[in-house]
């Protein structure tokens, strides 16, 4: 039968029909966990096309940096963070479009980036201070398979 339901009132449970205001109740109840689970686990498995691991080559074009550079970084839910390797911190960001802006720090020396990633390649350039004064030059990114 429709809208036959058990009741619990008080501790004790009796067979009747529920009243309006006990479904209004009962739906709303679902409704509200309906939605902390979409709000709780939706964000959890927001992936952007960029996420993964790459290879990063940094290229000194200007000042006394060191000539180049090989290291690894991971892009998750589009936040770009070290692979774990390194003496290096990087952290930053890829936006949807695919435009990239990161900051290198390793010790009194930094630099900042940015470029643009497409799904399997990118490119930039970044500026910043070595221990031997300011640099600049171009990065060059591909994700690893």
């Amino acid at each position: 039968m429709l809208g036959r339901t058990i009741v619990m009132s008080a501790g004790k449970a009796s067979n009747g029909l529920a009243t309006g205001h006990q479904l209004l109740l009962a739906c709303v109840a679902s409704l509200i966990l309906a939605l902390v689970c979409v709000v709780v686990v939706g964000p959890a498995f927001a992936r952007t096309p960029y996420d993964g691991e790459w290879s990063v080559v940094i290229v000194t074009r200007g000042g006394a940096c060191d000539a180049s550079y090989r290291f690894g970084v991971q892009i998750t839910q589009g936040a770009v963070i070290n692979d774990g390797g390194g003496l290096a911190t990087v952290e930053g960001k890829v936006a949807p479009t695919g435009i990239v802006k990161v900051t290198v720090r390793a010790g009194g020396e930094w630099a900042f980036g940015s470029g643009h990633l497409s799904k399997n390649r990118g490119g930039g350039v970044w500026r910043g201070q070595g221990n031997s004064g300011t640099c600049s030059g171009m990065w060059l990114a591909e994700r690893r398979i």
